[in-house]
């Protein structure tokens, strides 16, 4: 389905942990985009804590079975797991076979809920191939992404389930009497976060991290000292700033001089028109370059059909170089112009040198 994110039409995409035993869904998180590697730390970090709004259902799992997604594979989201001493079991591509409940919930989602909405794509379309209602609104993410956790709230505390006895998935996680390993959501919050492992300093500016400086109040006093820097992925604006040594957790640090939300507003407009104009100087230039061949009907030689004026072939050869010209024009490198009229200039070393002597023999010269 699409949603309404800023004026556009985009395909959310959801992220969610399930329990095997009682079909419950732990963690969710929503992206209006393909998902990444934050939006798989963050349905984790919601699948194990146990406070509001996210469980119970919650906790530490024994094993997580996961796909083939790269994401999912990714170093970072395997790192975070071994820190809870999570065993992560790779499935073999193609076998939705042994992952039977959360593609369980995947289709149930589909027919209970997705169907539903405005501008689903999987809905019945006309004969001609077109959807029903083209024109529909469509909804915006927040209110997506409202409807979404409701689902999720229903399916755990009021569907009840046959293959549960009857039972809500919620009441057979709570009737199930095996014991619980929880983390402290400060840790949680902490633990599932990136490290690149490189060790920083800080100093009279701040900490830097990808050629960008990060501040904060706490560093008063504290340049010189090495650290480290946790991140969520994706989450430029904050670090998380850690101990080199002990591994104390020092505080957050923020993005020094960041540009505001207009700017930043401006700057994506910007980025998208350039996108839009390369896109279409791409497709007249693919079109340009495309050779056509006269038919033959004898053996011969194929010839190339298209004719040109010299002109045009002229001015177009005029505008690559002048194009090849611009791309490789260094426009910094033009050299100074002379000193203005009156400037003083500084003397050459010898000069220097030989003055000091005079002025040391003398010892006359008061300034």
């Amino acid at each position: 389905m699409e949603v309404d994110v800023e004026g556009r039409l985009v395909k959310p995409w959801v992220t969610w942990f399930v329990d095997v035993g009682t079909n419950a869904v732990c963690g969710t998180a929503i992206t209006p985009g393909a998902p990444s590697r934050e939006s798989i730390l963050a349905a984790l970090r919601a699948a194990i804590t146990l406070e509001v709004p996210y469980g119970p259902p919650g906790g530490l799992p024994e094993r997580v079975r996961i796909d083939r997604g790269k994401d999912f594979l990714s170093d970072t989201v395997r790192s975070a797991l071994a820190g809870f001493a999570v065993r992560v079991v790779p499935l073999p591509a193609y076998t939705p076979h042994l992952k039977g409940t959360v593609e369980t919930v995947n289709g149930a989602a589909g027919r209970m809920f997705f169907a539903g909405l405005p501008r689903y794509i999987g809905a019945q379309t006309l004969a001609n191939g077109r959807s029903i209602d083209p024109d529909a609104p469509a909804l915006t993410f927040e209110a997506f992404v409202t409807e979404l956790l409701g689902w999720v709230r229903w399916w755990n505390t009021e569907h009840q389930m046959p293959v549960l006895e009857g039972r809500t998935p919620l009441q057979a996680w709570l009737d199930d009497p095996t014991p619980l390993n929880t983390v402290p959501p400060g840790d949680l919050r902490l633990l599932t976060l990136e490290d690149d492992g490189r060790t920083r300093k800080i100093t009279t500016k701040g900490v830097s991290w990808r050629g960008r400086p990060y501040v904060a109040a706490w560093m008063t006093g504290q340049v010189g000292r090495q650290v480290r820097l946790r991140h969520m992925p994706h989450h430029e604006h904050e670090v998380e700033v850690f101990d080199a040594s002990t591994g104390e957790h020092l505080g957050a640090a923020g993005l020094a001089d960041m540009a505001s939300s207009e700017q930043i507003g401006e700057l994506r407009r910007s980025r998208e028109a350039r996108r839009r104009q390369l896109q279409a100087d791409l497709r007249k230039a693919e079109k340009a370059r495309r050779i056509r061949y006269a038919a033959a009907t004898t053996a011969a030689p194929p010839q190339p059909i298209g004719a040109v004026t010299v002109a045009q072939a002229t001015a177009e050869l005029s505008d690559a170089d002048d194009q090849q010209l611009q791309a490789v024009a260094r426009p910094l490198l033009v050299p100074l112009r002379p000193p203005a009229p009156g400037w003083v200039l500084p003397r050459p070393p010898r000069e220097k040198t030989n003055r000091a002597l005079d002025e040391g023999i003398g010892g006359g010269h008061g300034r």
